[in-house]
Formats: C-alpha cells, sequence, structure tokens
C-alpha cells in the first residue's frame, strides 16, 4: 500500500471535529518550498560572511531604529 493509499484510508477514520486541523496542514503540506529571491540570498552570504549588523535590544528599540532610517 503507498503513503497515498494509507493516508486516504486515515482520513477516513478522522472524526469531523478534527477534519479542520488536518485539512489546514495538508494545505501547508501541498505548497512548494519557497525559494528566496536573490536579495535574501546576497543578504545571507553577507551574514555567513561576517557582515551585517548585529541589533541588541528590545523589539521596541529596534522598530525605533529602523523608523529613523
Amino acid at each position: 500500500m503507498s503513503y497515498k493509499e494509507l493516508a486516504k484510508n486515515l482520513i477516513d477514520q478522522i472524526p469531523d471535529s478534527k477534519m479542520y486541523y488536518i485539512v489546514a496542514y495538508l494545505q501547508g503540506a501541498a505548497v512548494p518550498d519557497e525559494i528566496p529571491n536573490a536579495e535574501t540570498i546576497s543578504a545571507m552570504e553577507e551574514l555567513e560572511n561576517g557582515g551585517g549588523t548585529l541589533f541588541t535590544g528590545s523589539t521596541e528599540a529596534l522598530f525605533a531604529e529602523l523608523m529613523e532610517e
């Protein structure tokens, strides 16, 4: 029996009250993995090479600093 056939058989055993959770999970699993865009890849490479900016502080302070830029 394939995994798909097993899944179909198990779904028939799940009570309706729990199907919301199963459907939500399956929708997430059906979405292909996201591939980062060029800007994100560049930023990750910068961090891996020791670049970038390290922020230490509260979330409030971070957003205040971002709003200044």
